[in-house]
């Protein structure tokens, strides 16, 4: 057994995903977590910290000595805490205030992809003075994208062919934000490529492809994510060859080449056109979530090697070496959710997890007064499972999550149909 002790911030699904597998490295000898969740205090220590604040934070890490801080959400990352823990010596696993704003502000990643010339959608700037009606005109053809350039939380984008639900959704964004984003829509398959990178180099992990709508058949309200699976088949060998040379690596080559490089995972989200042509919908600067929870457990390699490497450059001196089979996650959704969720009730079956081949990711949970375990969040839980094939992937975690109760609770189906 390993003497390395790991910091993980955040509470969802993605962390006790990245708990989960950094318990399982022979290096680690103490995970802890915070502020975590029912799950993460199974197989790490939970501390209650608030994400927001990052001097308490960098305290704890101090106090608890760890050799390595793991960041999922964006928040605490566009806040700085990776610039302070990188000054107190402390190992942070993301990037610094500044690049945190390749998700924390659409414009300045635009400003990016076009200095470096990543494949993109055309957008226009909105503001006050803006001739909003002359700029919908333009791109009228196809539905309109519009993105707030804040921190949305996944919630910040509006897809719509109706012209006042664009024009109403602009309105609000710029009294809100000053300005918005008008971005011409991109055709085809979406898919998530996760990059981890530092100065020295990156490694791209197995594609995936999220489902982000409440129902079957993509319908229903854009969520944070009802499901993932991995690898995802439209990222072919030549789309990949194709996302690297274009993308990944002109990226790498700025980034790397910065007084501070990027350290941590690039969430490369993809557009791929009919004929194979990938574009960049948007750039994350954390593992996805859940896309998190079926992209770790395809890595063969030591977890803790590989993140504990990219956060002191040093990517280049590591082999990282992946599995060649399936991975799919089912999201287990509270009554009401994305609106409104329920929150309190207690959830019934999380100890049938018998099968070696499926597992549990606890999101939204936590404990009432009876110790028992509750839901928390509009994301409660998702069933995960491994197989030699998809659909072996998907039997798995669909009969994992026939065993788990939770009053109200909806999920769907369907999850990773285009591929089945």
């Amino acid at each position: 057994m390993g003497d390395k002790s790991v910091l993980v911030i955040g509470g969802g699904g993605r962390e006790h995903s990245l708990c989960l597998e950094l318990s399982k490295s022979p290096n680690v000898a103490e995970v802890h977590c915070c502020p975590g969740n029912a799950g993460t205090s199974l197989i790490a220590t939970n501390h209650n910290v608030a994400l927001s604040n990052v001097d308490s934070i960098v305290s704890l890490a101090k106090d608890l000595s760890v050799d390595l801080v793991v960041v999922g959400p964006e928040a605490p990352l566009c806040d700085g805490l990776a610039n302070q823990l990188n000054k107190s010596g402390i190992p942070c696993f993301g990037p610094s205030a500044e690049l945190a704003n390749l998700e924390g502000s659409k414009l300045y990643a635009k400003e990016i992809m076009s200095k470096v010339g990543v494949p993109t959608a055309s957008f226009h700037i909105l503001s006050k003075d803006s001739d909003i009606d002359a700029a919908l005109d333009e791109f009228s053809d196809n539905p309109w994208v519009v993105k707030r350039d804040v921190l949305a939380g996944g919630k910040g984008v509006v897809v719509t062919s109706n012209r006042e639900e664009a024009k109403k959704f602009i309105d609000q964004s710029i009294i809100t934000d000053n300005q918005v984003l008008l971005e011409a829509f991109l055709p085809g398959e979406e898919a998530s490529m996760l990059v981890v990178m530092d100065g020295s180099d990156f490694v791209c992990l197995p594609a995936s492809q999220d489902h982000k709508r409440a129902y079957d058949g993509d319908l229903g309200p854009n969520t944070g994510g009802m499901g993932a699976y991995c690898p995802a088949p439209v990222v072919t060998d030549e789309v990949k060859e194709k996302t690297i040379s274009r993308i990944v690596k002109p990226m790498h080559d700025y980034l790397s080449n910065l007084p501070i490089p990027y350290r941590g995972v690039l969430y490369v989200g993809l557009m791929i056109t009919q004929s194979g042509d990938p574009n960049v919908v948007e750039f994350n600067v954390r593992f996805g979530d859940p896309e998190c929870q079926i992209t770790l457990p395809l890595i063969e390699s030591d977890i803790f090697e590989l993140l504990h490497s990219s956060s002191v450059d040093k990517l280049s001196e590591i082999e990282v070496k992946f599995s060649n089979k399936h991975t799919l996650t089912v999201v287990l959704a509270a009554e009401g959710y994305p609106s409104s969720p329920v929150k309190g009730r207690v959830i019934h079956g999380l100890d049938s997890e018998v099968n070696t081949n499926s597992w549990i990711n606890h999101a939204g949970t936590g404990f009432n007064e009876s110790g028992e375990i509750i839901s928390t969040g509009g994301r409660v839980l998702s069933c995960s499972a491994i197989g030699n094939s998809l659909s072996d992937a998907a039997k798995n975690a669909y009969e994992l999550l026939s065993s788990v109760e939770l009053k109200g609770s909806h999920h769907r189906t369907d999850i990773g149909y285009r591929a089945l």
